[in-house]
């Protein structure tokens, strides 16, 4: 008789177990068993059948669990450990329950209820790379995924896994920090808070994004010179471009009190601006107006947006505030024009979107060569191409010559204040000129996020451990989802490198991967914090993962590029050289 065939079909599997569990029920195994039962039956199960799902079987500390759909085994995935983390939110780590999950995509062999074969065996291994409180998935199910999930995932690379034949392309996402959507609200400062929405760009026109995107920096700039406002960068506003949310999210997850919104139509010579200001906790209306005007007097009309506001939220507000709180502005509308059309390849931070972005703005300074922020973005480009793309001197040079022009001739703008900071900080390695710049930048905007972000990346590498961290946090509350976040969490890994904190230096190096996973610099801290861990199979997969992106990397170029003091350079280039990376 023939074999009978065995049934087969491709599915999405989920692994999921409980992080530390011997270690908990060694401690408590009676509380562990029931903390664990009221998890499930009060949310795992739960979300597992609303996301259709099936429980294959479970042991004591985890489950197997089969999706016809990856994205359903996904949106399950993040659902349960977004509410394991608001479960945890006030438990101590002796009764903190976490789980890891993997979830894999693969053709399996079906056994009465039981499912057997590679797909399974790989959901268990991925489910074992993860974080506690993180997600683990296969490359191939992150093909489907990637889009449509809100979280970011971080390439891993290949990774030999296990009693499994073949290298399997991991990615990986962690969400149990608080910077995490759906984590407890952030608190509200002293002072009144806000942040600046994205403006809707309704001009029928997409190619108008730009402007639309450039009135809500200048309107943040603005609001951002009232030193009794605490006003939130928009770099983090961004993140909610395309999205509908509810204002009250907003206010929890950046910790506003108020929140402005508009739309923005631009046509034929003239701009057209609705604004209403809300009350993020209840929804109320405080003020709305609608704005008409040629596209001559824009300026004008950033202003009044921007007093209109403030006045609403201090009615008190003296008239000498609000002209302090008016920039020098650009007398050439085209070179204002140009600077808006840099700016989203300028702020991608990568060599090629500077080489995208200074054509732009050296067309802005021919039109207008005493405009500050113009230079000052330009310094910055040539401070990415230096760094990141083969040190050349007429990069460093170009950096220094704009970054100097734009402290110069910005006197009373803190945007080009601390690019120029930034340039003159980096690339020049004069760390007092560079920190003048950002005390300026931030007595005229005591909420300019990048001073203190950038302020903190250029401290730890002269080798200021605690003024690092200090700035590096403060930068982050003020953008919590900044792109550049990086820079500031760089400047905490500094930090506590120094002081030879390496857990807490490592926890600062993953959450700059996971907030631009792409920066090879950021996954160079990881090596060699879990080099100085003695972590070393994780050191030499990140420093695999810096040539991967960076494959001209040295240390000690690294090192010297960005002026490390030595006490800094001499420990970081011999954790690098344990990890496997060239010096």
């Amino acid at each position: 008789m023939a074999p009978e065939r065995a049934e087969r079909r491709l599915s999405a599997i989920l692994a999921a177990d409980v992080a530390n569990y011997s270690r908990l029920m060694g401690a408590d195994e009676e509380g562990t068993l029931a903390r664990l039962k009221g998890h499930r039956s009060e949310l795992i199960d739960p979300k597992i059948a609303e996301h259709r799902g099936r429980i294959v079987k479970t042991t004591g500390d985890g489950m197997l669990v089969e999706f016809a759909s990856v994205v359903d085994a996904g949106r399950c995935a993040l659902d349960i450990q977004r509410g394991m983390s608001e479960r945890n939110a006030k438990v101590g780590g002796d009764e903190r329950i976490e789980f890891r999950i993997g979830i894999n995509v693969g053709d399996i062999i079906i056994d009465g209820g039981d499912i057997f074969g590679d797909g399974v065996n790989i959901a268990a291994r991925l489910e074992a790379a993860a974080d506690p409180g993180g997600i683990c998935v296969s490359g191939r199910a992150y093909e489907d995924l990637e889009g449509k999930l809100d979280a970011s995932f971080e390439d891993q690379g290949e990774q030999q896994l296990k009693n499994i034949a073949k290298p399997v392309r991991l990615y990986r996402t962690q969400l149990t920090s608080d910077e995490v959507r759906g984590t407890p609200a952030l608190l509200l400062p002293a002072k009144p808070s806000i942040a600046v929405l994205p403006f809707q760009n309704i001009s029928g026109d997409q190619e108008q994004e730009y402007f639309a995107d450039g009135m809500v920096e200048d309107i943040t700039s603005g609001l951002s010179r009232f030193k009794w406002l605490f006003v939130i960068a928009r770099n983090s506003t961004l993140t909610y471009k395309g999205r509908v949310v509810d204002v009250r999210q907003v206010g929890r997850e950046l910790g506003v009190r108020y929140a402005l919104e508009g739309s923005v139509r631009k046509a034929a010579g003239r701009v057209r601006i609705t604004a209403q200001l809300v009350e993020a906790e209840n929804r109320a209306h405080i003020w709305a107006d609608r704005y008409d005007r040629a596209i001559d007097d824009i300026f004008a009309l950033q202003d009044e947006i921007t007093i209109s506001t403030v006045a609403a939220i201090e009615p008190s507000l003296r008239q000498a505030e609000i002209e302090r709180a008016k920039r020098k502005r650009p007398e050439n509308l085209d070179a204002y024009d140009l600077v808006l059309r840099a700016m989203p390849f300028f702020e991608t931070g990568m060599p090629q979107g500077a080489l995208q972005a200074l054509p732009l703005l050296e067309r802005a300074l021919a039109l207008e060569p005493d405009y500050a922020i113009a230079h000052g973005q330009a310094a910055v480009c040539h401070e990415f191409l230096y760094v990141r793309s083969g040190r050349r001197e007429e990069n460093r040079l170009a950096a220094i010559r704009h970054g100097r022009a734009a402290i110069a001739l910005g006197h009373d703008d803190a945007a080009a204040l601390t690019y120029g900071g930034i340039a003159i900080g980096m690339v020049e390695h004069d760390r007092a000129l560079a920190q003048e710049a950002f005390q300026a930048a931030l007595a005229i905007s005591p909420s300019a996020s990048w001073a203190y972000l950038w302020g903190s990346l250029i401290m730890g590498w002269g080798g200021e451990a605690e003024h690092a961290i200090e700035w590096g946090e403060r930068g982050i509350r003020l953008s919590p989802f900044d792109p550049w976040i990086s820079a500031g969490l760089h400047g905490i890994f500094l930090g506590q490198f120094l002081r030879e904190r390496f857990d807490e230096a490592s926890t600062a190096a993953r959450r700059a991967i996971r907030a631009k996973p792409g920066f090879s610099i950021s996954h160079m801290m990881s090596a060699a914090a879990l080099a100085k861990l003695g972590r070393l199979d994780e050191a030499k997969a990140a420093a695999q993962r810096v040539l991967d992106l960076q494959p001209n990397f040295s240390s000690v170029g690294q090192c010297e590029a960005v002026g490390a003091v030595p006490e800094l350079a001499k420990p970081l280039i011999e954790a690098l050289r344990i990890a496997g990376l060239p010096e």
